[in-house]
């Protein structure tokens, strides 16, 4: 079982952190989110496999489905410390200690519009029950976590005398929920340093993201004393959800120098999972984990990473540190640098003047509205400099697609791979689905449609469609492709075929 370690005097001295992952517990509270059985499992296992000190299963006494999943979770033997979550309830507790957690998380409203409104109880009330829950909870576990809900909008007052009823009664870390979000950052290292004052046991942070100050507010706490950090992967949660684990972790560890104990190089695939299982896509733009991350279009940008990564990037952080690689892309503002490059490692050689026409046109394509793909750069780069009519290693002979209303999707694609005739058959979710897979298994290679999009270039039932793609093969590496027709299916698979021979192109000429 992993270690949880508290590192007492905490005042803006700590060498390390705890990471407390609530993505199973306040994660799947996402509206629309709702994880199967094998799906907790698997996730319980992903977050203990990179380091994560402690992992909030769920709320046993919620459910009778979710009080099994939480059993089957502690009994999995993972190194992460397991917790349950409970309500200020002995029928909660119980539910908690039956599911053989080794946390119990016991928690109540303590700021007076969730008293009153909520629970209907005094602040005195809410200090008695304190006290006893805390007890109680004791009574079933060795680690209790007590939360004062809504502790941001809670009178200071108050809320000490609540944390100081907690400790005294047990509880081994207390939580400070800004459970609205409200917080900012000095506000909250002050609370945290007013609290750490007054109350000896170590204390932990439970940051909402309404005001988008999640990942800041849980750094500031840290700054103020706090021990112990609650994260969720790509910061979902209630409502806007909660502070992000790659966010957070990478702070901690690049700017501040606080060990987290998290394998950062997996924060880049932990993201992908959660995206894909939850089915809340990671934008672009989100910092550590999104595609853009450490991405570069700016022809000064660009010029700049290829001499020295840290002119346009962090230095404290590499991509490689999280999983993650550095892309150049194309649009209207890429430099010649760039182009260079990308043309370089496809074994591309274009003079000054085939190069500034290259450069030229990719502006046009894309002052256009469009996106530009590597392989709209090749095409370019190979009619410019003229090379064009480069045989294809994957080739389309015959496509065909079954489906209808009480018809499962099927396609059945007949292609050339390397001169080598090849049939496939796949089903999916709808024709356009079962056509994609078709053609991704006519090849060898492991490959994940990352990304995929349909824009409308003429009007009419008959417009043309244009189809952008974005796949990723084994190592991370992201390739780029569209086509355009006026059927949507063969268009992706012409999108398909482009990226499979990108992918074939680059990797033949770095052998």
């Amino acid at each position: 079982m992993r270690q949880v370690a508290f590192f007492g005097d905490s005042k803006r001295k700590q060498s390390s952190i705890t990471v407390f992952d609530t993505t199973l517990r306040d994660g799947e509270q996402t509206p629309g989110v709702s994880f199967t059985r094998d799906e907790k499992i698997a996730i319980a296992h992903q977050l203990s496999d990179i380091g994560v000190h402690v992992i909030e299963a769920g709320f046993p006494a919620s459910s009778a489905d979710e009080k099994a999943f939480v059993r089957e979770i502690a009994a999995e033997g993972l190194e992460s410390n397991i917790c349950g979550l409970a309500r200020a309830r002995k029928a909660d507790v119980e539910a908690c200690a039956a599911c053989g957690v080794d946390i119990i998380h016991v928690f109540i409203p303590t700021s007076v519009v969730q008293r009153v409104h909520t629970i209907q109880k005094t602040h005195e009330e809410v200090t008695a029950i304190t006290r006893s829950i805390v007890r109680t909870a004791r009574d079933h576990a060795d680690q209790v976590m007590f939360s004062a809900m809504d502790a941001t909008r809670t009178p200071l007052p108050e809320l000490i005398e609540v944390y100081r009823a907690a400790a005294d009664a047990g509880a081994t870390i207390l939580n400070v929920p800004d459970t609205v979000g409200v917080a900012s950052p000095t506000s909250m290292k002050a609370l945290i340093s007013d609290i750490s004052d007054a109350v000896s046991c170590p204390l932990d942070v439970h940051c909402h993201n309404d005001f988008g100050m999640a990942v800041a507010n849980t750094i500031s706490a840290v700054e103020g004393g706090a021990t112990q950090v609650q994260v969720t992967v790509n910061g979902i949660g209630e409502r806007a959800g909660n502070a992000d684990i790659a966010q957070t972790v990478m702070a901690l560890e690049c700017i501040y120098g606080i060990r987290t104990g998290i394998d950062t190089e997996r924060l880049v695939e932990t993201s992908r999972m959660i995206s894909r299982i939850s089915g809340i896509s990671v934008v672009p733009t989100q910092p550590i984990v999104g595609d853009n991350a450490f991405a570069h279009e700016s022809g000064i940008h660009s010029q700049g990473v290829l001499a020295e990564t840290s002119t346009f990037e962090p230095g404290i952080m590499t991509p490689e540190m999280v999983g993650h690689r550095r892309r150049l892309k194309l649009g209207k503002h890429v430099g010649r640098h760039a182009v260079a490059r990308m043309l370089s490692d496809a074994h591309i050689v274009a003079t000054d003047a085939e190069l500034d026409e290259i450069v030229r046109k990719v502006k046009e394509i894309s002052n256009r509205g469009r996106k530009v793909t590597e392989n709209d750069l090749y095409e370019i780069a190979e009619t410019t400099v003229g090379e064009a009519g480069i045989e294809k290693t994957v080739s389309i002979n015959d496509i065909t697609v079954i489906t209808g209303n009480h018809v499962m999707a099927t396609a059945t694609v007949r292609a050339q791979v390397d001169g080598k005739e090849t049939v496939r058959c796949s089903v999916g979710n709808g024709p356009v689905d079962a056509a994609m897979k078709a053609v991704v298994g006519i090849v060898p290679e492991e490959l994940t449609l990352k990304e995929f999009s349909i824009s409308a270039i003429s009007g009419g039932s008959d417009a043309i469609g244009h189809v952008s793609i974005a796949v990723e093969d084994t190592k991370g590496r992201v390739y780029d492709a569209g086509a355009s027709s006026d059927d949507i299916v063969l268009a992706s698979t012409e999108a398909m075929i482009n990226a499979l021979n990108l992918i074939y192109r680059l990797k033949k000429n770095n052998n």
